[in-house]
């Protein structure tokens, strides 16, 4: 695997100790100053909701696992010139969005219309989801491959905003940063996305 390699070259520089409370922000300072524990430590954090994140995008295991090792190999080419101007989840999920939408360009298909959309308005009359609505707080181990056929079948665009908050509990201004949308178009993704997956989940009910 690329980022096994990648753990090895980053093994290469000055190993120092790293903080296992210490924030991504801090980890991923000390590893571009040479602290190859705290990659180590910032890759046990994040490997899973990158993956997650790659195959939900993608829906192919393959491509997924392609993607998500030029994310981490990415980062290691990155860390040079880091610093801190956004959450750290912000910026890595930038690099995952960046690598998607090239894998989208190299495709004869090219970068779905969603990613261009504007996706409407704000949608402020759509209500937010609420933890104790039930068509959102679902039985996950009977209805969870329901669940996940509906953010299959979600505009590109939609998951990728609903994803970004579940994966990585990112406000609605970190996924505009993480994606490159400004605020409006952010919200009226995320809250599209929500209202279909509830719609979805009571149809099912």
């Amino acid at each position: 695997m690329r980022v096994a390699a990648a753990q090895r070259l980053a093994h290469t520089l000055v190993a120092m100790p790293a903080d296992s409370t210490a924030s991504d922000e801090d980890l991923m300072e000390r590893y571009r100053d040479g602290d190859a524990g705290a990659f180590d430590l910032l890759y046990a954090r994040h490997k899973g909701g990158v993956y997650r994140y790659m195959l939900r995008q993608c829906g192919d295991r393959g491509i997924a696992e392609e993607l998500y090792q030029d994310v981490w190999m990415n980062l290691i080419r990155a860390r040079d010139g880091y610093t801190v101007t956004a959450k750290f989840t912000t910026w890595l999920y930038r690099l995952a969005h960046n690598r998607l939408i090239d894998y989208y360009r190299s495709r004869s298909g090219g970068v779905p219309v969603s990613f261009d959309a504007e996706d409407g308005p704000a949608l402020d009359n759509v209500p937010a989801a609420r933890a104790d609505d039930p068509a959102v707080s679902v039985d996950i181990k009977q209805q969870a491959g329901r669940l996940l056929q509906l953010i299959e079948a979600l505009p590109e665009s939609q998951r990728e905003a609903f994803l970004l908050q579940q994966e990585s509990d990112m406000s609605i201004e970190d996924i505009a940063q993480a994606t490159g949308v400004n605020r409006e178009t952010a919200k009226s993704r995320l809250r599209y996305a929500l209202s279909r997956l509830r719609a979805g989940m009571r149809e099912a009910g």
